[in-house]
């Protein structure tokens, strides 16, 4: 357990390399002492495919997803909290490499589950709408990604106010959406809205200001 939280811990710091070794000797002792569809073994191979994919190691990564998705499903069921989170990571890895189609068919599964699990306004479920619109984004499928993207914003703002880096986040996409769209004028009022977020937040000299700033100058 010590050693999964280290490997956790190293992660959310960005320290890929050093999660992925510590992971992977989570998941071996997890596997010696408790098997392959025991809970913590599947925790530590979701792990272990997070930081892959942090990495940027993505068919590594859908390959450890898998396992774990497969792993859930035997233990927990279809529409078992665990089994849709693994569902929502492989529909990102999936977005990483470009199959765009396969992603948004797990994107819609992890939806429905989180629905049917939580209702249509919980952060949980906000996860997969949010990623729903930026697939359909690369599909060039602009009218459905931002009704999604307009879904995911009023569920955050609702959830966890205007300012929240989680609702910026929402808000930066749109942003984004309506500028490939040439809805120049909206995106412009998106992004300022992103920038005064972010300004307050993080100060004018953080990296994800500088970033909107950018935006606006494209």
């Amino acid at each position: 357990m010590v050693v999964n939280n280290l490997a956790e811990v190293l992660r959310v710091q960005g320290r890929y390399d050093e999660s992925e070794a510590m992971n992977r000797r989570a998941l071996e002792e997890y596997e010696k002492q408790f098997g392959s569809d025991h809970p913590d073994t599947l925790k530590a191979t979701n792990n272990l495919a997070l930081a892959l994919r942090d990495l940027g190691r993505y068919e590594e990564s859908e390959v450890m997803n898998h396992r774990a998705l497969e792993g859930y499903e035997r233990c927990f069921g279809s529409d078992h909290p665990n089994t849709l989170a693994a569902v929502n990571n492989q529909a990102q890895v999936l977005q990483s490499q470009g199959r765009y189609d396969e992603s948004e068919a797990m994107n819609r599964r992890a939806l429905q589950g989180y629905e049917k699990c939580f209702g249509s306004e919980n952060p949980n479920t906000l996860i997969p709408v949010s990623n729903l619109a930026q697939v359909l984004r690369r599909q060039g499928r602009y009218e459905e990604s931002e009704v999604m993207n307009r879904r995911a914003l009023v569920g955050y703002e609702k959830c966890f106010g205007s300012g929240h880096p989680n609702t910026l986040i929402v808000v930066n996409n749109l942003s984004m959406l309506l500028l490939k769209w040439g809805k120049f004028i909206e995106s412009e009022k998106m992004f300022r809205r992103v920038l005064e977020g972010r300004e307050k937040a993080m100060g004018t000299d953080h990296p994800s200001v500088l970033s909107t700033i950018d935006n606006l100058t494209l």
